[in-house]
């Protein structure tokens, strides 16, 4: 089993559960110790939920909200960062197999990502600028590689409600010097709503090759998706028929008539190598690049994207282990190039037509980081990290005129300190405080938003963290515990607006102050055996409570100070049990509140609460060594509850809505070698 807030590792229930290395840092600490909010999910628990997309098990974690308006379409926050994503994922920092996935823009496309291939997810939560560059939200690292020795050759076939099927072929293969990874899936679905047909196919190889100093790794991912987008209802709408598409006004076509959706094709590259000097002093240097393809046609116009990312991040660490003091310091720089031709057209019915601007845009940044660790006594643990941040861009319009030149916008340097101290109290209670400051510069796609303006006014939002906790874990390592509470103050917060036509533009809306508790709980409720029926009870929950509110923030003279952050539940409570029984059967249950969301930003429209219930049933049949298949079946939104996982915020026409569905089923089954 494998623990979202802890993060052990165990391949046989009955076995010891070795404490999990945060990887997400350059020196690598017991999770016990670090002084920030880290949150780990393993394998297995990625398996425990449909998987079919990462919504559920990231939702699973206190402190993340992960939303799909419609299969494929992702909105990710952590601690509230939603307010700037009208799509996809902003102020976050998204490494993959430790490649920076976020571009030098801001963006990251995270729906291009086969859940099926992802191994484990590490997660920071709160602002980590100090070593991780802009980001006021947190960090999060997918790792799909394989950590085990063995190799293994896997293969799986999935069907479910809405025209689902998920197909994954997987090869771990290892050799003494050389492994090699190999992950292809294809997945296609027909949505709930009219106009929400999702298609991708996948293919990622990651080599990696040991010499006798140092190791080298190499990462070649492609992925073409589309995914259609159905648009918001208004409340009546949703009422009366759930599964329609937006509807054409009197002005405007449909979602459906105008084939709005997304076609997005990219391929991703990255090497790196770790040199290790001397048994205590290494270098670490990693080079990446990307191109995107990117369509979107929608309501009002068709936009092409074309994206080109290069980028790379280097560091040296050095560090002595002795018996009063273990210390690590990490020094390095990350850099990144982002090259952007973004062009919009009239779209008829899902076909380009006559053009109507374009323009080119470059982005790129760049931060000096460090960061020392000590370990004192094996009690204290202190983290001291600073970085020098420098963004800028340049910006030409190629179409009406193309006589422009570029016009280069280059914000202030941002210095990002960090410092956290954690203090053994016992040998399984630990406490932890730190401080920390985050920043985020406005996008690429907020400086040039869909209504084609170019907004070189917007300013970077930033703000300080505070935050302090305890994490317990049980000598008998039978529970575990992680409890923290912390604040927030946003300043130059970045919202969206959207104008009468239904093209989005940003503004920068005076500041925020978020106050939070963040609480998760593992117990074993029946120990794990070989014997008897019921051969184990896990037993996990996880709860957020903020109050999250509007500062100095008015609009057309209409204050907003005061109110509540658009988008962000007060509560929100996940919990799930899994039960390992005899001749291999396993039974997962899961359960999910969430409470009454604000959608605009004068809190007078809400999105009701909602329950969520999930189960999944599997059967494993292992043949010694040789070879095991899996079977399940599953049920999700078992009480057929009326929801909508992914609201329009701020959302013009009172459109706010988008339905999720109802009970879905699915199976399928897993072959392992």
């Amino acid at each position: 089993m494998s623990y979202a807030f802890i993060g052990y590792a165990q391949k046989d229930s009955i076995k010891t559960l070795p404490e999990v290395i945060v990887s997400a840092y350059p020196s690598k600490p017991l999770l016990l110790h670090v002084a920030s909010s880290v949150s780990i999910i393993g394998q297995e628990q990625i398996g425990d939920y449909t998987n079919q997309s990462l919504v559920s098990v990231m939702n699973s974690v206190p402190g993340l909200r992960m939303e799909e308006r419609s299969p494929g379409s992702y909105r990710l926050s952590i601690r509230g960062s939603l307010l700037r994503s009208p799509f996809g994922i902003r102020n976050i920092k998204i490494y993959f197999d430790e490649f920076p996935l976020t571009d030098a823009g801001g963006n990251t496309y995270l729906n291009l990502i086969n859940g099926n291939s992802i191994n484990s997810i590490q997660i920071i939560k709160g602002p980590d600028g100090s070593l991780f560059g802009a980001n006021t939200g947190g960090v999060i690292l997918l790792d799909s590689e394989n950590k085990s020795d063995s190799s293994v050759v896997g293969a799986s076939v999935r069907t479910g409600s809405f025209g689902l099927f998920d197909e994954q072929v997987s090869i771990d293969k290892k050799w003494k010097r050389y492994s090699l990874t190999i992950n292809q899936s294809y997945q296609q679905s027909d949505g709930y709503r009219v106009n929400s047909r999702l298609q991708r196919n996948y293919l990622q190889a990651l080599q990696k090759w040991k010499y006798k100093n140092g190791s080298v790794k190499l990462l070649l991912l492609g992925s073409q998706l589309h995914y259609e987008t159905p648009g918001g209802l208004t409340l009546s709408q949703a009422e009366a028929n759930p599964q329609q598409a937006r509807l054409a006004t009197s002005t405007l076509p449909g979602a459906a008539e105008q084939k709005a959706g997304v076609y997005n094709s990219t391929a991703y590259a990255g090497v790196s190598n770790e040199f290790f000097i001397s048994p205590n002093f290494k270098h670490v240097i990693t080079l990446f690049g990307s191109y995107t393809d990117f369509k979107n046609p929608f309501i009002t116009n068709y936009e092409t994207r074309k994206e080109q990312t290069l980028g790379l991040r280097t560091y040296f660490e050095i560090g002595k282990k002795m018996n009063v003091l273990n210390w690590k310091w990490d020094v390095g720089v990350e850099w990144q190039q982002t090259k952007s031709r973004i062009a919009n057209y009239d779209n008829n019915a899902g076909n380009k037509g006559e053009i109507q601007t374009s323009d080119n845009l470059n982005a790129s940044q760049n931060f000096i980081f460090s960061q020392f660790s000590a370990l004192i006594k094996t009690r204290w643990e202190l983290e001291a990290a600073l970085s020098l941040n420098n963004y800028q861009y340049n910006y030409k319009n190629t179409f009406p005129d193309t006589r422009n030149t570029f016009t280069t916008k280059k914000l202030d340097p941002q210095l990002m300190p960090r410092i956290g101290i954690s203090y053994r109290i016992i040998n399984n209670l630990v406490w932890r405080v730190s401080a920390s400051k985050g920043y985020s510069p406005p996008t690429l796609a907020e400086i040039r938003p869909s209504d084609n303006g170019i907004y070189s006014e917007l300013q970077s939002e930033y703000g300080w963290n505070y935050e302090t906790g305890f994490r317990f874990k049980s000598l008998d390592q039978r529970w575990d515990a992680d409890i923290v509470v912390f604040n927030f103050d946003l300043q130059h917060a970045i919202v969206r607006r959207v104008n009468d036509m239904g093209d989005e533009y940003f503004i920068n809306a005076g500041g925020t102050n978020q106050t939070g508790l963040e609480f998760q709980l593992y117990r074993e409720l029946v120990k794990h055996d070989t014997q008897g029926f019921i051969r184990g009870v896990d037993f996990q929950n996880s709860f957020t409570y903020y109050d999250f509110t509007f500062t100095d923030y008015s609009n057309n003279l209409v204050s907003y100070s005061g109110n509540k952050l658009t988008g962000v539940p007060k509560f929100v409570n996940v919990s799930s049990v899994k039960l390992f029984l005899s001749k291999g059967f396993n039974l997962f249950l899961s359960y999910n509140y969430t409470d009454k969301i604000p959608l605009n930003d004068g809190n007078s429209v809400y999105a009701s609460s909602y329950q969520l219930f999930g189960s999944k049933l599997s059967w494993e049949y292992k043949h010694k060594k040789r070879y095991s298949f899996e079977l399940f079946a599953g049920v999700e939104n078992i009480l057929n509850m009326s929801y909508r996982l992914g609201n329009d915020l701020n959302a013009v026409g009172n459109r706010y809505y988008n339905p999720s569905p109802g009970r879905t089923y699915y199976s399928g089954i897993q072959l392992r070698f």
